[in-house]
């Protein structure tokens, strides 16, 4: 998409190497190593240059409908669920969980994204935050984010949602989730700047939700593990 001037490629590559665990990662064929995933923290991502930056009136866990509107997002329903987890595989109570992403049209609800040409979504809250239960989980409804180009060098952001975890005692999180069978994430410069070994853990695979859920609706297992401090 278009960007800000001011946004450019390193404001976007910032943080570096890292990825997010999912459960799925055997069923995508990943080369992950004996035990749990767990067991291995979670490394970062970059945040981009769209986090938000002002409190919103809706927060809440379901993105595809805004308070006071009557519409529903438009794009495919999906589901994300997980648990956020210590390095002992213990689940972690509490934790904050922040999402945030572009709508199914590549944009994202932000004063940086003003420039894009795609349209908004009046329908879509874009931005969510919700804290882990006594297990460790969470869960939100969203809409399958879309693709958008990078600058002017051709460059393809597959779908993908941010995510930014944090909880006292533990170092904050800032990661990125994928979409398995994506064409584009193998040519991603961000999510290629990963180990073959963490693309795979970052990158859930989704199945059809069976009823009551709404039809054509997917769910997808991410699961984060967070480094104590100290």
């Amino acid at each position: 998409m278009p960007q800000d001037p001011t946004i450019s490629r390193r404001d976007l590559l910032g943080v570096g190497a890292g990825a997010a665990a999912g459960l799925l990662a055997k069923r995508l064929g990943a080369d992950v190593p004996p035990g749990p995933a767990c067991a291995e923290a979670t490394a970062a991502q970059t945040s981009g240059p769209f986090y938000p930056t002002h409190d919103r009136p809706d927060e809440d866990p379901d993105l595809t409908r805004v308070k006071g509107r009557a519409g529903r997002a438009a794009g495919e329903l999906i589901v994300v669920q997980g648990r956020v987890l210590d390095e002992a595989c213990q689940p972690i109570a509490g934790a904050l969980v922040e999402i945030w992403q572009a709508n199914t049209h590549g944009r994202y609800d932000h004063e940086k994204d003003a420039g894009n040409p795609r349209p908004l979504d009046p329908n879509f809250q874009s931005w969510a935050e919700m804290p882990t239960d006594a297990e460790g989980r969470f869960r939100f409804t969203t809409i399958k984010p879309g693709s958008y180009p990078v600058g002017t060098d051709g460059w393809i952001r597959p779908p993908h949602i941010h995510f930014r975890v944090s909880r006292r005692g533990y170092h904050e999180l800032v990661t990125q989730m994928y979409f398995a069978g994506e064409a584009l994430n193998d040519l991603d410069q961000i999510r290629k700047e990963l180990t073959t070994h963490d693309q795979a853990r970052v990158t859930v695979a989704f199945e059809p939700v069976p009823p009551p859920a709404e039809p054509g609706s997917r769910l997808g297992v991410f699961d984060i593990t967070l480094r104590p401090v100290g």
